[in-house]
């Protein structure tokens, strides 16, 4: 899989709007390349000395609409909201605005393969960078997994596959991106606090496909590729069969065009929303020239990612389940659906505009009881009202101790809280899930799996 030819870095200066991560490694890549940078954020981000110290511009409690004036083009990081007054500016002055993830993939020379969704992202990414291992091939994950794609500038070369995470917070700014294989999950309603409403989020996600080509692939179940616009060739995966989907689910087969790969009890992934997610890394994987053993052995080999359905072990014969990356109602419905023991719930935090009636509704099913915590913990409370036994708890340490004195053999404790976590936890879901781990390997005569 050759990377197709990029359009040009335009030329600055350039105003780069916020200084975390991202932005950060974006100010470097144009910095070093030899463009007028001026680097802005509202806050005092700890990369800011030391991009400083390289020679960068640079201006902490600033909004950046100051220095907008002697800018050509910005650069926003994603955490950037879009009635930010220099956006806002930026777009009445005609100053195009660029994500990191585009300029990123502008400057560097690799094939990429972009996975969007509402659920199953970073597990989507990682289960294709194991492939890619065991194909003996070189790839990097990146994007919004935790590397920059920006930061790889000067790093890697042609023959080095990026498999990236694409946010719809980074998609929203597309002007030209355009990956050699694009993967659509699901959409779901999320981050409706930022978007404004479900159509303008999902507008932000279908922006993968919007500059794709007969060069390029287009991967995802046929229901969220009739959503995509663009020229790509259409990869359809399907779990129910005989829908003569390029890979789908038949008799227990996993099959590429007609023949089986493996059998679907050998992914060892829990649950049908992960089986749906390693056929569609499966199918983007072979749209790109891996070879079929590669992607077999990758699927069997992959156990998941860290706060995804993690389980963490257990205590008195209760199973304890991580999956502090549920930030959605969706992800924590399909979280439910991959056990059919009892379930003891522990959610809340920040709603981010959601409602929760449908998660309601599905906890009504499976969940014995609920441990709600953060901000929104009474919003979901009333939700499940008349359907699921639920109390709040001031932290997440209290709702850990309620659960754990009212668990019983064979029943699991899943953290799976269908909210963002930045209220409790300014780590974010990381710091979530770690806290959560720490304090479930103290209870007594916990056991590793």
């Amino acid at each position: 899989m050759a990377a197709a030819r990029r359009p040009p870095i335009p030329p600055g200066p350039w105003l780069v709007v916020g200084l975390e991560r991202s932005g950060a490694a974006c100010a470097r890549a144009l910095w070093k390349r030899g463009e007028p940078v001026i680097g802005v954020d509202i806050g005092e981000p700890p990369q800011a000395e030391a991009l400083r110290h390289e020679g960068i511009e640079i201006s902490v409690g600033s909004d950046g609409v100051e220095e907008l004036g002697r800018a050509r083009a910005v650069v926003r990081s994603p955490g950037v909201p879009n009635e930010a007054a220099v956006l806002v500016a930026a777009r009445a002055a005609g100053i195009p605005i660029y994500s990191e993830l585009e300029l990123g993939w502008r400057m560097l020379e690799s094939p990429f393969v972009a996975v969007t969704g509402t659920n199953g992202k970073t597990t989507t990414v990682e289960l294709l960078g194991e492939i890619w291992r065991a194909a003996g091939r070189d790839a990097v994950v990146a994007g919004n997994v935790g590397t920059a794609v920006s930061s790889l500038v000067g790093k890697i070369g042609p023959e080095t596959t990026v498999i990236c995470e694409a946010s719809s917070f980074q998609l929203e700014d597309s002007v030209a991106f355009d990956p050699e294989v694009a993967v659509l999950l699901n959409i779901a309603p999320d981050h409706i606090d930022r978007h404004g409403s479900f159509e303008s989020y999902r507008r932000a996600k279908l922006e993968l496909f919007a500059f794709q080509d007969r060069e390029d692939f287009a991967v995802g179940p046929e229901a969220m590729l009739t959503l995509a616009g663009g020229g790509a060739r259409r990869v359809t995966v399907d779990l129910s069969g005989g829908n003569g989907a390029d890979l789908e689910l038949r008799d227990g087969l996993i099959c590429w065009n007609g023949t089986a790969l493996l059998a679907a009890s050998e992914v060892r992934l829990r649950g049908a929303h992960n089986l749906e997610n390693a056929l569609c890394a499966a199918a983007a994987a072979l749209s790109a020239g891996i070879p079929g053993e590669a992607v077999v052995a990758g699927l069997k080999s992959f156990a998941g990612v860290e706060h995804r359905l993690e389980e963490l072990g257990t205590s008195q014969g209760v199973l304890w389940v991580n999956d502090s990356k549920a930030t959605n109602v969706a992800s924590t419905i399909v979280a439910l659906a991959a056990f059919e023991q009892p379930v003891l719930l522990i959610a809340g935090g920040e709603a981010k505009g959601q409602e929760f009636a449908a998660l309601a509704e599905a906890a009504a099913a499976s969940v014995r009881a609920a441990f709600l915590i953060g901000t929104d913990a009474e919003q979901l409370s009333s939700s499940f009202e008349g359907l699921v036994d639920s109390s709040r708890y001031g932290s997440l340490e209290e709702a850990v101790a309620a659960a754990a004195a009212t668990a019983s053999e064979g029943e699991i404790v899943l953290l799976s809280p269908a909210c963002a976590s930045f209220d409790q936890f300014p780590g974010g879901f990381e710091q979530r899930g770690e806290e959560f781990r720490q304090m479930v390997q103290q209870l007594p005569g916990f056991l590793s799996p």
